[in-house]
């Protein structure tokens, strides 16, 4: 087995999928891959008032971006848009040993802070956060 941290708790968040499906027409969507690995996170919002009123994924990938995408389809829904972005620099950070990592409804991806160790699979982690931010951007309305 390799040294990878896939721990109980990471294995059970991914098993969870919280969110894990598309979300009808007309939703803001984007896929982001990763040419490393061949990971591949489809994130799916619904806004109003920059609000996520619902989120939905599709991602098929290593275990890490699939317990990534599941705390984020279970924590994002109802949350403001601005909190993508704050989520995002604090896992980055968390990830580069800089910070503990995000509190409140975000807090479950502590659970992921010893992929710090392993640079290489920081993109697995970011991965559906990424696709969320870009969706945002409207870069595939569907």
């Amino acid at each position: 087995m390799s040294d990878l941290p896939y721990t109980t708790d990471v294995l059970r968040l991914a098993a969870e999928a919280n969110g894990a499906g598309r979300l009808p027409p007309p939703c803001l969507t984007h896929t982001e891959h990763n040419p490393a690995c061949g990971d591949r996170s489809t994130v799916d919002l619904q806004v109003e008032n920059g609000v996520v009123v619902a989120i939905a994924h599709d991602t098929r990938a290593c275990v890490l971006s699939q317990a990534s995408a599941s705390i984020l389809g279970a924590a994002m829904g109802g949350r403001p848009v601005a909190e993508l972005v704050s989520l995002r620099n604090a896992v980055q950070s968390m990830l580069q040993g800089a910070g503990p990592g995000p509190g409140g409804t975000f807090a479950r991806y502590r659970y992921l802070a010893d992929v710090a160790s392993h640079p290489g699979r920081h993109r697995c982690v970011l991965l559906p956060i990424d696709a969320a931010l870009k969706a945002l951007k409207g870069s595939e309305p569907g």
